[in-house]
């Protein structure tokens, strides 16, 4: 039996009491059924892994994510406030502070371990036996945005300086994490934000719980929030990794006509004018969302699903090359959170489509072949096979007669329950092309690999002088840079104790309490074209890798990358273009082709350490890649191009040549320098020293006889994505 909304005129008069300001209400935005639907149903299920709204600008993405906050409805926590003020009368002194934020009164299991200490001291020893005594309190839903700029001292919770000055111990302050328990976590712009605050989100939003090991506190409370995250793909594309972790991925971009963007206008401009009023007309709408979200939420723990229906979606998701198997977790949460919504507590065929929709086919690499027959599985109930015939054929019409009645009766009793007993799948696979029109705007997991090789370098670089702060962490030698608000966390729990030895000084801060910045700063790639300029197929190389430094130079500035080109022909190699993100200077300096002679492939490797060790002592540059252009035969040792062995055996400088290149390559590693070998011999006639080379620097080996300036470039990309 469905369970009834008993408390429905407290809750909307609580909701009715917010702030002066309301958000734009989730039902009266125009269009983005799609995305309306995914956000309904991650607010059913938080355990999804939230939901990702791509868009241009101004296309709502945040008005949705504030939409969805309206309609949720109020819940009931322990009230710390009232826990605190009770203690505080008891023992003034004591540095127990609750951990965990907006804890849920009916679930003891999930309070940390200073709440439990605290109840204790404030109840007693029994206090899970009186929950009626514990302080409770009713509160809006938390919507808590996570900044830009945020660190991750504010973002997990850290040292509370004040309290631990005054206490003499260590005493936690919650971060955002913590507030955003029961609550939604909003993400803005979530491609601009730190790699590594967004790895702490989703690892605390995949445990439902936050895990503190820093400053010396070893703690933890729960983390069951409803992440939502925005993002412009213009600005910077996302990491797959972190696309697979959210359940659903969909874009916020739509077609509209003329009356449509004149209703959105209208309604926007009625809402800035009087956003309670505007509220107030659309209340009835979303008193009817708010209703029907808060009986899904208490219906989904019945909802059932059939293993056929798990088959179909397993199905789904390997019919379109969907990687790993979030996929299928995820489109099974799904589909019963739809269910959950339209409340019916088994999954139907309808449930299994929105699951595809939203979760799989935004995930799909291929779509599947017209030829491709694959057939839903059959029901669970199906007729038995016939009797075999027997031999008598007088009594075949009699037999026939009879099994013709009991079919009859059979199929009259079964009438009524075929439904329950047979689970509903769709009768065509919705990835075949003449089921599902593909919308390429939901396909933002291949778009997102697709544009791996054109993104270039998001290396970042750590620093102890320039830079964002990132974190404090403890000094090595002398510090450049002091983080305050780390050493006072440090120094915080001895103030106590050393005030009574310096009774003068308001704060006693020791050596040991110094904590340095860590400094972080994005830095591009250095690609150096060292080309192979001698012999007969020179003149093609140089062309090539020429087109290739135009090429990638289009694409630097944005990625900070940079660019040279060394040529090695001759006795020695010279840097014929050196670090640059200029397209103009790269034109004006490769005007001139040098080619012909011997190939001292050995200068040329060690031309191109110089270079790249110099790049790299400046801070700029976050990773150094050698792209060599060359069939592997170099004749001209090292010190002939040095002008240190004019007169010398020449059979000795032969035989040492290979060995000689081999651990010139061999110190690539140690100077933090990358190699990629491009072969320009043919496999029937190559010396396979490409790949001995190219094993020696633990880099990348690639044959490409015919190596146009587009194939070079393309591989330099991979190899800065990939390295």
């Amino acid at each position: 039996m469905k369970p009834e909304l008993k408390e429905k005129g407290e809750i909307k008069d609580l909701m009715n009491s917010k702030d002066s300001f309301r958000a734009f209400p989730l039902a009266a935005i125009t269009g983005h059924s799609l995305l309306k639907l995914s956000l309904l149903l991650a607010a059913v299920d938080p355990s999804l892994g939230g939901v990702i709204i791509a868009g241009g600008r101004g296309t709502g993405k945040s008005v949705l994510a504030r939409g969805l906050h309206t309609l949720l409805p109020p819940v009931e926590v322990l009230d710390n406030e009232s826990i605190l003020e009770k203690l505080s009368k008891r023992n003034s002194n004591t540095s127990l502070r609750p951990i965990g934020m907006n804890l849920n009164p009916d679930t003891p299991e999930e309070w940390d371990i200073s709440t439990n200490k605290l109840l204790e001291e404030v109840i007693g020893s029994d206090y899970l036996n009186q929950i009626d005594e514990i302080p409770k309190k009713i509160k809006e839903a938390p919507f808590i945005q996570v900044p830009i700029g945020i660190t991750e001292d504010r973002l997990v919770g850290s040292i509370d300086v004040a309290a631990s000055l005054s206490t003499g111990e260590q005493v936690f302050q919650p971060g955002i994490l913590a507030e955003a328990h029961r609550g939604v976590l909003y993400v803005d712009d979530i491609n601009l934000l730190d790699d590594g605050i967004v790895n702490l989100i989703l690892e605390a939003i995949g445990r439902e719980q936050n895990n503190i090991e820093r400053d010396g506190l070893s703690l933890s409370h729960p983390c069951k929030s409803l992440l939502i995250a925005t993002y412009n793909p213009e600005e910077g594309a996302l990491r797959d990794h972190v696309l697979d972790r959210f359940a659903i991925v969909l874009s916020a971009d739509q077609s509209i006509d003329n009356a449509q963007r004149v209703e959105i206008t209208k309604s926007v401009l009625s809402h800035a004018e009087n956003n309670i009023k505007f509220s107030e007309k659309w209340s009835e709408e979303s008193d009817n969302l708010s209703t029907q979200l808060i009986l899904a939420r208490q219906w989904l723990k019945d909802v059932k699903i059939t293993k056929e229906q798990i088959t179909y979606l397993v199905n789904e998701a390997l019919r379109g090359g969907v990687e790993g198997h979030r996929s299928e977790l995820f489109a099974v949460k799904v589909a019963k959170a739809n269910a959950a919504l339209r409340g019916d507590e088994n999954v139907n065929s309808e449930d299994l489509k929105v699951a595809v929709r939203l979760v799989i086919l935004p995930r799909a690499m291929q779509i599947p072949p017209d030829e491709d027959d694959i057939q839903p599985p059959p029901p669970e109930d199906q007729s038995p096979p016939p009797p075999p015939q027997s031999n008598n054929e007088e009594s075949e019409p009699e037999a026939n007669e009879n099994d013709d009645n009991q079919e009859q009766e059979q199929e009259e009793d079964n009438s009524d329950g075929e439904e329950e007993s047979t689970p509903e799948i769709p009768e065509e696979f919705i990835l075949d092309p003449e089921a599902c029109m593909v919308d390429p705007d939901l396909l933002l997991f291949s778009s997102a690999k697709a544009k791996a090789g054109n993104s270039g370098s998001r290396s970042v670089i750590f620093s102890d002088s320039r830079g964002r702060y990132v974190k404090p962490i403890i000094p090595r030698g002398k510090v450049k840079r002091i983080a305050v608000d780390a050493t006072l966390r440090a120094a915080a729990p001895y103030q106590k104790s050393r005030r009574l030895r310096n009774p003068h000084k308001s704060i006693v801060i020791e050596e040991n309490d110094f904590r340095a910045k860590l400094l972080q700063k994005k830095a591009g790639a250095l690609v150096i074209f060292l080309v192979d300029a001698s012999g007969s197929m020179a003149l093609n190389r140089m062309q090539s890798a020429k087109g290739a430094v135009i090429r990638l130079l289009t694409e630097a500035y944005e990625n900070r990358d940079e660019v040279a080109l060394i040529p090695f022909r001759g006795n020695q190699a010279e840097v014929l273009l050196p670090p640059t993100r200029s397209i103009t200077a790269a034109k004006r300096r490769l005007e001139t082709m040098p080619c012909g002679g011997g190939s001292p492939l050995a200068h040329g490797l060690t031309q191109s350490a110089k270079v790249a060790k110099n790049a790299l002592s400046t801070g700029d540059i976050g990773q150094v890649i050698v792209v060599g252009i060359t069939d592997g035969r170099g004749n001209v040792p090292l010190g002939l191009s040095l002008g240190q062995n004019e007169v010398g055996e020449k059979n000795n400088e032969n035989a040492n040549l290979k060995q000689e290149v081999l651990d010139i390559a061999a110190k690539y590693p140690m100077l933090g320098i990358k190699l990629l070998v491009i072969d320009t011999e043919r496999k029937f006639i190559a010396s396979g020293f490409g790949k001995e080379l190219a094993e020696a620097a633990q880099g990348k080996y690639v044959q490409l006889p015919k190596a146009t300036d587009k194939a070079i470039a393309a591989m330099a990309l991979n190899a800065i994505n990939e390295f």
